[in-house]
C-alpha cells in the first residue's frame, strides 16, 4: 500500500516568540488532508483530533509489537470502529 507523506508543523501562537517551531516529516497510510476535505473538518478542534488520531493511529500500526501499546490497542482499535461506524450513520 503506498503511503502519503506529509510534513507537519507545530507553532507556537505569535505573540510568544520565545520557542522555535517544531517541524517533522511523516508517512500515513491514508490522505490525511483529503479526508480532511472529504470529511469537511472545518473547525480546528476538530481537525486537531482528526490529525492527531491518525498520527497515532499509524504510530502504533508500525510498531504494533511495542509492549507500550499492550494495554491501549485493543481499545484504540475498538474505538476506532466505533468511529467509522458513527461517520457512515
Amino acid at each position: 500500500m503506498a503511503k502519503h507523506e506529509f510534513r507537519v508543523t507545530i507553532e507556537a501562537d505569535p505573540a510568544r516568540d520565545d520557542v522555535s517551531p517544531v517541524v517533522f516529516n511523516v508517512s500515513n497510510h491514508d490522505d490525511i488532508l483529503g479526508m480532511i476535505a472529504r470529511f469537511n473538518l472545518t473547525e480546528d478542534h476538530d481537525r486537531a483530533f482528526f490529525v492527531g488520531l491518525k498520527l497515532l493511529g499509524e504510530a502504533m500500526l508500525e510498531d504494533r509489537k511495542n509492549p507500550l501499546y499492550a494495554e491501549f490497542l485493543p481499545q484504540f482499535a475498538a474505538f476506532m470502529k466505533r468511529l467509522k461506524a458513527a461517520r457512515q450513520a
